[in-house]
């Protein structure tokens, strides 16, 4: 599934490169608690959180995640938004619960 395919299955609004819209997603791993994304999070492309600090792009960093959704209706600060860019990760927002998101993206086959 592509972050421009994620992104219309959650109805989210998308922060990203035009070159990374339609790379290519294999898996999720939903978390607010990064320690359990560094510990858990094999093989998963996309960070589905409703945690707001610059903390989530640098996990995502490490973990080698190519896109961040913001579940809840939450907002990306310009700090976050800025690092995401510099990290060439795409950030999407969305108002969708984690537990929706997660069942949509996983009923549209991401992750099987």
């Amino acid at each position: 599934m592509t972050i421009r395919e994620i992104a219309e299955r959650i109805n989210a609004a998308v922060y990203a490169e035009p070159d990374q819209i339609d790379e290519e997603m294999t898996g999720a791993f939903g978390s607010d608690m990064m320690s359990d994304v560094l510990a858990f999070a094999e093989n998963r492309d996309v960070l589905l959180t409703g945690l707001l600090n610059p903390q989530i792009v640098r996990t995502a960093h490490m973990q080698d995640m190519r896109c961040i959704i913001i579940v809840r209706g939450k907002t990306a600060t310009e700090e976050i938004k800025r690092l995401a860019a510099e990290n060439h990760i795409a950030l999407l927002e969305t108002q969708l619960t984690m537990y929706e998101a997660s069942g949509k993206l996983y009923e549209g086959g991401l992750g099987r």
